[in-house]
């Protein structure tokens, strides 16, 4: 099967594009997997000193493709299963791999960046996004809650109010506002540039440093990841039961 994920390295830096075009990037269960294979491939190169995140086509993510994805329930299943030693389950997995990445991780982001989309822009350590760049926790439109570990990265970077308001309305908000709440870390006509700008100027600091600075704050901000994500998928599997029962009665 084809890639969904396009991985190239260039000296010191990994380019990771979202490779699906066409359907504005929309995550498909492989596409999961990929990002996943993705991140494990550049921890195994001990040269790479950045990670820049990007989109191919018109979107940086519209999220979760449900209709792909609903094609194949038992994968679904497999999918959410956690892993013991790791504490995630693929889904989360696809997001927190770029965390435990002990380089920085920036996302460019332009177009839709919604859903799943926006939980692995959240997992970026910094986002710069284009001005006309759109933001939304979408999950409460399909009556789901965000689970690919958007309830640790939401709480950390806006509080819990303003990311209770974004989950609860699923409004769409642009970039100004985004940077504004913390959401975006800076917006510019160009997020690749700056990305790649930045990964210069981190790049000029000790490794050790860098890798010690990004371990400090995952490690101590806030309370355990893993017990936030042990809520994550105590929140969703009743709304996901709950969503193929519909779905079965519709047919």
């Amino acid at each position: 099967m084809d890639t969904t994920i396009a991985l190239r390295f260039d000296d010191d830096r990994a380019y990771v594009m979202l490779d699906r075009p066409d359907k504005h990037n929309g995550l498909t269960l492989q596409m999961i997997s990929d990002l996943i294979a993705s991140a494990r491939e550049i921890a195994r190169r001990p040269g790479v000193r950045a990670v820049v995140l990007s989109g191919n086509g018109p979107s940086f993510s519209s999220g979760l493709d449900i209709s792909a994805a609903a094609g194949d329930p038992l994968a679904i299943a497999r999918h959410f299963l956690p892993w013991p030693l790791r504490g995630t389950n693929s889904f989360q997995e696809a997001c927190w791999a770029w965390r435990r990445l002990p380089v920085p991780v920036i996302a460019a982001v332009h177009g839709h960046c919604f859903g799943g989309g926006l939980q692995l822009a959240l997992a970026a350590d910094v986002r710069f996004a284009t001005p006309d760049a759109g933001f939304s926790v979408m999950e409460a439109r399909h009556g789901l809650v965000p689970d690919m570990t958007g309830a640790v990265a939401l709480s950390r970077l806006v509080g819990m109010d303003k990311a209770l308001l974004l989950t609860m309305t699923a409004d769409v908000v642009d970039a100004a506002y985004a940077a504004q709440i913390g959401l975006v870390t800076e917006v510019t006509a160009d997020p690749i540039s700056e990305a790649e700008k930045l990964a210069d100027r981190i790049a000029s600091r000790p490794p050790h440093t860098v890798a010690a600075a990004k371990r400090l704050f995952d490690r101590s901000w806030h309370s355990s990841v893993r017990r936030t994500l042990a809520f994550e998928r105590a929140a969703q599997l009743p709304l996901l039961l709950r969503k193929a029962v519909s779905n079965r009665s519709d047919q």
